[in-house]
This record gives C-alpha cells, sequence and structure tokens, in this order.
C-alpha cells in the first residue's frame, strides 16, 4: 500500500498502522472516481463531521500493475538474481508513482467534498492500494491500519464491472469479523 506524506498533499497527514486491533473510529472509505462514491464520501462526512475522535482514510485502489512488473525472469548467478530484483522493486516503485500522480485526483476530489461536509480535513488520511484483486486489497488495508468500519458502494464502473459487486461485499464480510460494512448505493 502506498501512503501520501504531507508533502504528497498539505491536507492530508500521514498514519501509522497497527495490524493488532481495531477502532470503531477509523473509518475507510474505498472510493474510485464514480459518483456513488463520491456521494458516499459526503454521506459519511455529513453524519460524522461532528463527531471528534474519528479519523477517515480515503482508499483508492490503482489498476493492476502490468505482468512484466510483476516477477523477473531469475537467474542462478545470486548476484544476478539480487540485481534482478533490485531493478524489478524500482521498476515496480516508479509504476505506483507513475499511477499515482494520474489517479490522485480522484482523492483529491473525495477530500474536497469531505471538507465541504464539514468534517475535519486534518482526521483525514490518503492512500492508494494495488489492485491485483479489489477485495483482497480493502482486506489487507483494513487489517493492516486496525480500520472499525469499511464504507463501499454498490455499482457499476467505466468499463462494465461491478467495481463493489455482491462478490466483493461478501469476501469483505466473510474475510473480516468484528468490522463494520457499510454498502451505499
Amino acid at each position: 500500500m502506498t501512503t501520501l506524506t504531507k508533502s504528497d498533499n498539505p491536507h492530508s497527514k500521514i498514519e501509522q498502522t497497527s495490524g493488532s486491533r481495531t477502532s470503531a473510529k477509523k473509518i475507510l472509505i474505498a472510493v474510485d472516481d464514480s459518483e456513488q462514491s463520491i456521494r458516499a464520501v459526503q454521506y459519511v462526512g455529513s453524519l460524522l463531521r461532528e463527531t471528534h475522535d474519528v479519523s477517515v482514510t480515503l482508499f483508492h485502489a490503482l489498476s493492476p500493475m502490468p505482468r512484466e512488473l510483476m516477477e523477473h525472469g531469475g537467474s542462478e548467478d545470486p548476484e544476478v538474481e539480487d540485481h534482478l530484483g533490485e531493478q524489478l522493486r524500482k521498476e515496480q516503485e516508479e509504476w505506483v508513482r507513475a499511477e499515482g500522480a494520474i489517479e490522485y485526483p480522484i482523492l483529491v476530489k473525495a477530500l474536497e467534498r469531505l471538507g465541504q461536509t464539514g468534517f475535519p480535513i486534518d482526521r483525514v488520511t490518503l492512500k492508494f492500494g494495488h489492485e491485483r484483486d479489489i477485495a483482497d486489497t480493502i482486506v489487507d488495508e483494513v487489517r493492516a491500519g486496525g480500520y472499525g468500519t469499511i464504507v463501499v458502494t454498490r455499482h457499476r464502473s467505466s468499463g462494465s464491472k461491478w467495481l463493489f459487486n455482491s462478490g466483493i461485499t461478501d469476501r469483505l464480510v466473510r474475510d473480516l469479523s468484528g468490522v463494520a460494512l457499510w454498502i451505499l448505493g
């Protein structure tokens, strides 16, 4: 997962995460470029703007990483293997930076809409995840961040796939016991 720092956006903060336990006061909102996501952000902001001990993470899954960046060809020579591994990690980091720059406006728009509700943006963190599988990406972030509530929307995204379809929400319910799941339409 990629966490944006204050230098990336002065209106957000970086948050240390611990997978040891969940907190109902930590909310993860999965966002994309749809109007349903913006409405979900506005709903949460309006509902919780006066709740002073709640923090929100706006979370966006990047497109899948290209196959050629998933693994290198390998080598029997340990030095060459190390070099190939390091080169692959650099290429992956560069891809994440480039994709993040392209997708960053989605998080900024969500942050602006959340701020317009009166929810304090100093309690908002912006994060990217890698979409190898949307449900797995969200589950990984929830476990790592100790979130007590997840907010997702159910809608069709461009490309005609259900972004948060019943299969994804079923998996979130199954894989995340002890976490509240808000499914907004």
